[in-house]
């Protein structure tokens, strides 16, 4: 057992498998004391079950550690109250939020029901809100606090997953807020976009795609090809490559990092950017589609291929 998190306590969200069970054994590994969320769902989150959750707690306990399960749902305003006042009454703060609980209901955009865009919205985003505000309240009164949110690469586009995209980089805009808002109390917040062969991403028919953009009828970013071993389970991209960035941002050494976000995994560990304009056109008025059409095609939009285009 490590010191770093000695006598702080985490919430873990989604913390029965995968990454989230992965973060939960790499934080109590350090010292901090575990409260292992998961509803026990299948990675379409659907159904429940507590023993994901309890069988992490016997993990960590049999190392030593101390922890306590919850299976409440994170879409539930009442159950993420529930879970930071279990984590008060269990062990008396809070000091860590990881916002892991994710599910995938994979769909191309005209067919998606509003059932499938609503349940990965809500899973992703609306839980932000559940969980995050009363540990963000208990935060700011002790004057300190650690939240880091799952994003993914998805955000900077993907096939099949505009629900899940929508809802990944919605996180990072919400972390990078957060962070404004929060800083000044001692706390921070940041976001990881996680490369890890987990359920979720075995449930995600990758091959399919990567051929079609092999074949040319398909565009795809980059980094798509990058992790195409993912989906695979290899060693390559475990979840254990993941949790150590997590546990690092929140002990002291990383204080000063606040509303960024990482690309983790395989062995691999990047800041990403944060946007900026990359060229402009200024006006001392109104602009007219006249000015425009002569305008642009000139200057702001010069040299851009639609990535995308009818072939």
């Amino acid at each position: 057992m490590g010191n770093l998190l000695a006598g702080k306590v985490a919430i873990v969200t989604g913390g029965g498998r995968g990454l989230g069970r992965s973060h939960a054994l790499a934080l109590a590994a350090e010292g901090a004391k575990v409260l292992v969320n998961d509803l026990g769902g299948s990675v379409a989150g659907e159904g429940g079950d507590v023993s994901p959750a309890q069988s992490v707690v016997a993990e960590i306990r049999a190392r030593g550690g101390e922890a306590a399960a919850n299976a409440g749902n994170v879409t539930r305003t009442a159950d993420g109250k529930a879970m930071v006042e279990q984590a008060l009454d269990t062990f008396g703060r809070l000091d860590i939020v990881v916002n892991n609980a994710g599910n995938i209901r994979n769909q191309l955009f005209v067919k998606m029901s509003e059932e499938e865009w609503d349940s990965v919205i809500a899973v992703h985003l609306r839980a932000l809100y559940t969980v995050t505000k009363p540990a963000a309240e208990v935060f700011a009164r002790q004057r300190g606090g650690r939240i880091v949110n799952t994003a993914s690469e998805a955000g900077l586009g993907g096939y099949a997953a505009s629900n899940y995209a929508a809802a990944k980089e919605g996180i990072v805009g919400f972390s990078r807020t957060l962070a404004l808002e929060l800083g000044p109390y001692g706390i921070t917040c940041n976001a990881i976009r996680p490369r890890a062969g987990t359920r979720m991403a075995g449930a995600v028919d990758m091959k399919k795609a990567l051929d079609l953009a092999r074949q040319g009828k398909l565009p795809l970013p980059d980094f798509m090809f990058e992790i195409e071993e993912m989906a695979e389970g290899t060693e390559t991209f475990t979840p254990e490559l993941v949790s150590p960035l997590v546990v690092f941002l929140c002990t002291d050494a990383a204080a000063h990092v606040n509303g960024r976000d990482f690309i983790v995994g395989g062995g691999e560990i990047s800041l990403v950017s944060l946007p900026e304009k990359q060229r402009s056109v200024f006006t001392a008025g109104r602009w007219t589609q006249e000015e425009l059409q002569k305008l642009l095609p000139k200057t702001l939009v010069r040299g851009l291929v639609n990535p995308a285009a009818p072939r």
